[in-house]
């Protein structure tokens, strides 16, 4: 199998806030080189660790974010290997860098000097605040970026004397990463009608503000100011609570209630199929959405009764969750059409039916070590444009003799 990117050559330099970026287009079929700094990246040493030994070669951060790369090492305060850098980035289709800002330019290696004698090279640049701001060398991290950005606003308790939440797994990260990439797609395909790269500058705080749904809309347009709630969208206004405990003590989400006759008919019918209409408290509004032909979202909180229809299928839903197990309510909800999530764990969603159905446990040969082991598979599904790991993170300037025809 062959990815769409087959035949681009990606150097990454190292950077924690773009790694996800890099294995996107690794994963999809790019040669990612990622450049290390000499004795390698420091997150080598991120634990946890292979059996609990720490090791380069043992970090299992450094192995999620970096399969099916090369790796090379240099030292680019070095003369001879700033030269090396130039010449991999000029024969590279793009470049991947979170670098301090100014500091690829005091070494004569940034995207205005490399680009003057490659115009087709496409330079993607991932900073805390986007490069040419007044924050630019502001101090940041995942989660200072998360809770500058507004993120953080959004998440947390209906409890509001719980502080905010910070979302675990770099988010900021992984979100400006995920624009980085989309970036170089797009890129890619401007270049095939134009001939000319580009220079792509990624805030990541400027990513993480964008993801804030309503929130900064309302803040910056409505004048309002959004509610932290338990489980579910954050609003301007509490909405009726959607985190439900089911009867084994484990927790789903009731999703997006019901609008459509069909699926008021279909909410009702699981209720009559479970033998739980006597104990249903909601069945008659259930009845009267399916004969009014369900309900219109514009005349929530206008319309009494459409407000108290809409509450009665979201109400359903938790007491049909409060009867059944995680996995009883899931699959019962998906094969009635209607959208719910259940809480796995790890664990648990690497064996789900759904998720292996999906392939998204990964076997990856270590040949290294002489085991294989379960990976997270692709992030989304795009059967014209296939995605698979195709090789096991790499050790340290394991590829430099096949990139340079020397060792380190």
């Amino acid at each position: 199998m062959t990815g769409p990117l087959d035949g681009m050559r990606v150097v990454e330099l190292a950077s924690e806030q773009a790694a996800w970026a890099g294995k996107l287009l690794a994963d999809l079929g790019a040669d990612v080189i990622v450049v290390e700094p000499p004795g390698g990246h420091p997150s080598r040493a991120y634990g946890p660790f292979l059996d609990d030994e720490p090791g380069p070669e043992r970090s299992l951060y450094w192995w999620n974010y970096n399969t099916s790369k090369r790796s090379v090492v240099l030292d680019l305060d070095d003369t001879e290997d700033a030269t090396r850098f130039r010449g991999l980035a000029g024969d590279a289709d793009i470049v991947l860098e979170g670098e301090p800002t100014g500091r690829l330019a005091a070494l004569g290696l940034d995207h205005e000097q490399q680009r003057a004698d490659h115009p087709e090279l496409i330079w993607v640049s991932v900073t805390p605040f986007g490069r040419n701001t007044s924050r630019t060398d502001d101090p940041a991290t995942d989660l200072t970026l998360l809770a500058g950005g507004g993120p953080v606003w959004n998440c947390g308790y209906d409890d509001h004397t719980i502080p905010p939440v910070r979302g675990g797994g770099n988010q900021a990260f992984h979100i400006a990463s995920a624009f980085a990439a989309m970036s170089v797609l797009t890129a890619i395909l401007q270049r095939d009608v134009s001939g000319r790269g580009q220079f792509i500058d990624v805030s990541m705080h400027a990513a993480a503000n964008v993801t804030t749904e309503s929130g900064s809309f309302d803040w910056l347009v409505a004048k309002s100011t959004v509610i932290r709630q338990t489980g579910r969208h954050a609003l301007s206004f509490v909405s009726q609570e959607s985190q439900v405990r089911c009867v084994d003590g484990r927790y789903v989400n009731t999703g997006f209630p019901p609008r459509h006759a069909k699926d008021f008919e279909n909410l009702r019918n699981w209720v009559d199929g479970l033998g739980l209409r006597d104990q249903c408290d909601e069945i008659v509004l259930l009845d009267l959405a399916v004969e009014r032909g369900g309900v219109s979202l514009a005349a929530l909180r206008e319309d009494p009764l459409v407000t108290e229809i809409y509450g009665a299928g979201r109400s359903t839903l938790v007491f049909l969750a409060e009867h059944l197990t995680p996995e009883e309510f899931f699959v019962g909800a998906q094969q009635r059409g209607i959208a719910v999530g259940a809480v796995w764990s790890p664990e648990e969603a690497f064996a789900n039916e759904h998720f292996v159905a999906r392939g998204f446990p990964v076997e990856v040969e270590h040949e290294d070590i002489g085991r294989t082991i379960t990976y997270p598979g692709a992030p989304f599904q795009a059967p014209k444009s296939p995605w698979r790991i195709s090789r096991r993170p790499p050790h340290v300037a394991e590829h430099q003799a096949e990139v340079f025809g020397t060792g380190v």
